[in-house]
């Protein structure tokens, strides 16, 4: 059985603002993301409900791949490109690559912090997704890429954990390949 699987998502650059952290940094940083029909994480988080009996809340913005997620000072090398050098190069790239399509292919074994839950993109299937970072003169992300397929809200935060404790335990095995069985 696969452990992974590929899905078609549109690359937008400056989605919409739809939370206040969003807002409040919108000014100094920048954001690029792979958008998602449909309801992957809906679906995603529906094995989670099946196995471990978790209910999760919905992304916000539903299934998407955040893969620019940068301040200014990112994107300036540290000041070595002036602002408006760096909001040339990003008008730039941002023309070249908005509202393309890319395919992302990603590990279906579920991870957790506790209070997110998500599907990994593998290393070996991130160079495109890279290489639009490294034409912005970015390195890899800080968080790699992955898509959130739900939020624990405070009602069950402490079964998330049991579940996670009981991975770490090898009791069970979260991030066991599942397939499309979870």
């Amino acid at each position: 059985m696969s452990s992974t699987i590929s899905y078609v998502g549109k690359i937008v650059f400056e989605p919409e603002n739809v939370t206040k952290k969003h807002e409040a940094q919108a000014s100094w940083k920048k954001v690029a993301m792979v958008l998602f029909e449909g309801d992957l994480a809906n679906y995603y988080s529906w094995f989670i409900k099946k196995r471990f009996n978790l209910e999760l809340n919905k992304p916000l913005r539903g299934a998407h791949i955040s893969f620019i997620n940068d301040s200014m000072n990112d994107l300036s090398n540290k000041g070595e490109k002036t602002e408006q050098e760096v909001e040339l190069l990003w008008e730039q790239v941002k023309n070249k690559w908005e509202g393309k399509e890319i395919e992302i292919t990603l590990n279906l074994k579920p991870f957790s912090d506790n209070k997110h839950w998500w599907l990994i993109v593998d290393h070996k299937y991130r160079d495109g997704l890279h290489a639009i970072r490294a034409e912005l003169g970015l390195g890899k992300p800080f968080f790699g890429l992955h898509m959130t397929i739900g939020l624990v809200n405070e009602k069950n935060i402490a079964h998330s954990e049991y579940i996670n404790t009981l991975n770490e335990k090898g009791f069970i095995e979260l991030n066991k390949d599942y397939g499309t069985d979870i």
